[in-house]
Order: structure tokens, then C-alpha cells, then sequence
């Protein structure tokens, strides 16, 4: 590697790292903000917080890739123009795309990095944060006693507390609602005058010893034995009462993470590919399922035979259904071999071909005799709801799945989108940064923001228009990149001709040529009216 490359390694590192620094902060920050509820009042150690943090962090690396890269290639190369180095590059004879070799061979690098962590660290950490998250939603808040208010934290208890001491130890005025006994009819009281509270010393014990107070206890009244009934209740005094709760309750307990593995934010791609693949099974499944369905009210349709056994086993069916008597006509596929059942027989045993159909239905019906037309009337009204419950039933299904299998596809082509991008956006903001001439981090920060907030716009939108099926999911991913690499080969062939964004110079032309042609005119109008 040449001594240019090193140079503009060297002045391209600093500021990426310092824009991928800010832009994971600004992206943690963002993301932060939708758990605070779930994080906030539950006593979380602060090596737990820096884990899930850890966590959030690695996951936002493909989102944070992109802008740094953009950024940092913006800054070092306007840096360049306006100290004008690559003027002085471009005068020996080194063209734009030699002085870019070192920054493509980076956002090369980047691209790799960014769909190594989507497919392999990322599925991780983000199983690794999901089931710390639904420990910490499920885990009750620290307990937390304050004078003047009922506090429910311990299981089956009200505590009340009048008032605290200054050294948080000594409690007066206590009252406590025992309903652990509920289910038995049992309710217990407890208040005392004054007390002390505190917890064991290895913290897994809440001890409350209480002075000077009674105990009031009311069981389930007792049956009847003569005219009234019996409510027994018991009145305690006491001198001295110990009262010790657990905080086990109050621990975090780890959950199996094998019950998120199945969400798609946390599957590799290869785990995608299989899942994609499973949801295509089913809505085929589904499919041939509802119209072996409606080939059942149908005789003149055929029956798909490898579905019978799962459409019987997917379907609770009664008797009279027609996957009931679908089940009979499997059993009856050898007698239908030797002849024995014909299929162009009605299920009224009258063969087709002596029945002639009248145009239309009244006199179809009034075919029949009159002790039958009610019962076929209801008979044809209970097929059609039915199929129409049915079919109802499976679109609905259907439509979820298919969803399902959109976000699934769209998902796994953003691993490799999000990765591609962070390659092309070397072509954005290099040749941006080269043709505005400014460094810093104003307009670098300016020029990338526009660029990026364009990308994220397209994402989005072509992600709501593939859950719409209005086209492919894999080529929705794929529209944002699409739409950036023409702009980018755009601006560094600009870069490379010295040659503005928009040049307006055959604009201005143009109406200088349309101003002189009226000018010529109207001196002409005015010597034909003087001669």
C-alpha cells in the first residue's frame, strides 16, 4: 500500500470512528426511550443495564455503519478540496478514482462487518436482550415502603406505614392486611403502634418486628346449626410480633431463551431461509386443504389425495361434514377401483345424465317432488355457508401467513441490503465531499443526514408497500440500494470532470437566446412601422 493510501487511511479512521460513536449513541439513546418504562423502579444492578446495553449496541451496528461511513468519507475528502490537495493530486496526474482506492476498499471492509454482525452477532444479541427484557417486564419493582401509602408489592399483602423514622429503620403507625389466607375464607389484620423494619443481612429476608399492637382474624362463618349462624372471629394482643417476608419474589429469574428463538430479529439468515420455507409449506398446505373443501360439495372436481390425512386431522368435523364423508370415500378407494362406486353418481344416487337442468332455479326445484324441494333447499343453503365460512376463515389465515412470510423475506434481503449500502454510500460521500470543497462537521453532517434520511424513507415506504403486496418483498428490499447506486455512480462522475451537480449554464443559455429573438422582433415591427 502506497504512501497516498496511508494518508488518506489515516484521515479517514479518526472521524469514522467519532461519527460511528455518535451515531450509536444517538440510536441507543432513541431506542432506550421505548424501554425506560419497562428498565425504571426495578432495582436492575448496574452490570444488568450494561448488559442490556451491550446488547442493544451490537444490534444497531448495521444502522450506525452506514452514516458513519457516509459522514467520515464526506469530511476527509471535502477537508482535501478545500485545502485543495486533490487539486494538487489531480495536477500530477493521480485521478479521483486512484485517490478513492483506499476508502472503496474500506466500505468494502464495512460492508463485510456489517452483514457479519447481521447474520451472526446480531440474532444473538438481540435473543440475549429479548429474554433479559421479558425477565425484567415480568420482574416486580423494588420494594419500596413510603409513609402515608398502601404498598401491594408482597404477594397477598397491604402494608401500610403512618410514618418513618429519620434513619429509615423506625415505622409507627402500621397496619397490615394479611390476604394470603383468602381462599379459605380466612382475613387477617395486623396494627401496631410502633416498630422497626429492616433486611437480613445477606438481603434475601424483609423483617418487620411491631410492638404494641392486635391481631384481628375472621374465618368463614360456620354452618347453621340452629336458627342463626355462627362468625367466628379471633382478637390477638400483643407485646412483640416478627412478621418475616421473602425477596426471592423480587429476584430476576432467567427464562429459557429457546422461547424467542422463533422471532425473526433474533435468526440468521440460513434460520430465515428454513423458516421462509416452512411458511410457504403451509399456505400451500392451506390452499390445496380449502380446495380439496370445496371439490367435496363439487363432484366434477377432482381431490387432492396428499392432503386427506392432514385436512381430516387440521379439522374438527362431525359426521354429516363433508370432510367427514371425504374421510368415507378414502376408505371406499378400493371398492371406486373395482368399480364398485362411480363417481358421476350424485350423492342422491341419480346419475347425471338423466337429469336435464331447467334455466331456472324454481323450476329446477319444482323438478323435484314436493316433500323433497324444502329439504334440498336447505340443504344447498347449508353448502353455501359453509364454503363461505370456510373460504372467510382461510383468507383470513392466509393473509396473516402471507404477511408473515413478507417480513420474513423483506428481513433477511436486508441483511444483505444494509451491507451493500454501507458500499455505495462511498460513492456518495466521497464524491459529495470532493464537489462541495467544505470540511468540518457541519455541511458533511448536512449532506450525509439528507442522503441517509433518504435511504431510511425508502426502506420504510418500500417495506409498507411489500406488507401491501403490491410487489415482491426481496425486491422491496432491494429498491433503496437500487435508487442510491445510480446516484452515486452520478456524483463521482461529476467529481471526476470537475463538473457542478446541476449546471443551469444551458438554462441561462437558452433564455438568452429566446430574449435576443424577441428583441430582434420587436425591432423589426418598429422599422416596419416607421418605413
Amino acid at each position: 500500500m502506497k504512501k497516498i493510501d496511508w494518508y488518506i487511511l489515516k484521515s479517514f479512521i479518526p472521524p469514522f470512528i467519532v461519527a460511528f460513536m455518535i451515531a450509536g449513541f444517538v440510536l441507543l439513546m432513541q431506542t432506550l426511550w421505548l424501554y425506560i418504562d419497562d428498565i425504571a423502579g426495578k432495582g436492575l444492578g448496574f452490570f444488568l443495564v450494561m448488559e442490556l446495553l451491550g446488547y442493544k449496541i451490537v444490534g444497531l451496528v448495521p444502522l450506525a455503519m452506514p452514516i458513519a461511513v457516509l459522514i467520515s468519507s464526506v469530511m476527509v475528502m471535502g477537508n482535501m478540496a478545500e485545502r485543495y490537495e486533490l487539486s494538487s493530486f489531480k495536477s500530477a496526474g493521480v485521478p479521483l478514482s486512484r485517490i478513492m482506492r483506499s476508502l472503496i476498499l474500506f466500505g468494502a471492509f464495512a460492508a463485510w462487518v456489517s452483514y457479519f454482525c447481521s447474520d451472526y452477532v446480531i440474532p444473538k444479541a438481540n435473543l440475549k436482550f429479548g429474554s433479559r427484557m421479558y425477565d425484567i417486564t415480568k420482574q416486580k419493582p423494588a420494594l419500596r415502603l413510603d409513609a402515608g401509602v398502601f404498598n401491594n408489592d408482597f404477594q397477598g399483602f397491604a402494608i401500610y406505614i403512618g410514618e418513618k423514622g429519620v434513619d429509615g429503620r423506625s415505622i409507627k403507625d402500621v397496619l397490615i392486611y394479611d390476604h394470603s389466607m383468602q381462599n379459605k375464607g380466612q382475613f387477617t389484620q395486623i396494627s401496631a403502634k410502633e416498630g422497626e423494619m429492616f433486611s437480613s443481612e445477606d438481603g434475601s429476608y424483609f423483617v418487620m418486628n411491631l410492638r404494641q399492637g392486635n391481631q384481628y382474624v375472621e374465618t368463614r362463618p360456620r354452618a347453621a346449626v340452629g336458627p342463626q349462624r355462627d362468625y367466628p372471629f379471633v382478637r390477638t394482643s400483643f407485646n412483640q410480633w416478627t412478621k418475616v417476608f421473602d425477596l426471592g419474589e423480587f429476584d430476576l429469574n432467567r427464562t429459557d431463551e429457546e422461547m424467542f428463538k422463533h422471532n425473526r430479529s433474533m435468526m440468521s439468515i440460513s434460520q430465515m431461509r428454513a423458516a421462509i420455507d416452512s411458511i410457504s409449506d403451509r399456505i400451500t398446505n392451506r390452499e390445496t386443504t380449502y380446495s380439496n373443501y370445496v371439490s367435496n360439495y363439487f363432484t366434477f372436481l377432482e381431490l387432492d389425495s396428499s392432503v386427506l390425512k392432514t385436512e381430516a386431522e387440521d379439522m374438527l368435523v362431525d359426521e354429516q361434514s363433508p370432510a367427514a364423508e371425504m374421510l368415507r370415500n378414502e376408505k371406499m378407494s378400493k371398492a371406486a377401483a373395482t368399480n364398485s362406486y362411480d363417481p358421476k353418481k350424485r350423492r342422491g344416487g341419480i346419475p347425471i345424465e338423466q337429469i336435464e337442468l331447467p334455466e331456472g332455479a324454481n323450476t329446477f326445484l319444482l323438478s323435484f317432488k314436493k316433500n323433497d324441494r324444502s329439504r334440498i333447499l336447505n340443504k344447498a343453503k347449508s353448502f353455501v355457508r359453509s364454503i363461505k365460512n370456510r373460504s372467510m376463515a382461510d383468507r383470513h389465515f392466509l393473509g396473516d401467513v402471507k404477511e408473515s412470510r413478507v417480513k420474513f423475506v423483506y428481513d433477511m434481503h436486508m441483511k444483505y441490503g444494509m451491507a451493500v449500502v454501507c458500499f455505495i454510500f462511498i460513492f456518495i460521500g466521497a464524491p459529495m465531499g470532493a464537489i462541495v470543497r467544505k470540511g468540518g462537521f457541519g455541511y458533511p453532517i448536512l449532506i450525509s443526514i439528507i442522503f441517509f434520511m433518504l435511504f431510511v424513507v425508502l426502506m420504510i415506504f418500500f417495506r409498507k408497500i411489500a406488507e401491501s403486496f403490491i410487489i415482491p418483498a426481496n425486491l422491496a428490499a432491494w429498491v433503496p440500494c437500487i435508487v442510491m447506486f445510480p446516484i452515486g455512480v452520478l456524483l463521482t462522475y461529476k467529481a471526476m470532470n470537475d463538473s457542478k451537480i446541476i449546471s443551469f449554464d444551458r438554462l441561462t443559455n437558452l433564455i438568452r437566446r429566446i430574449s435576443r429573438k424577441r428583441e430582434e422582433k420587436k425591432k423589426l415591427k418598429s422599422l416596419e412601422k416607421a418605413a
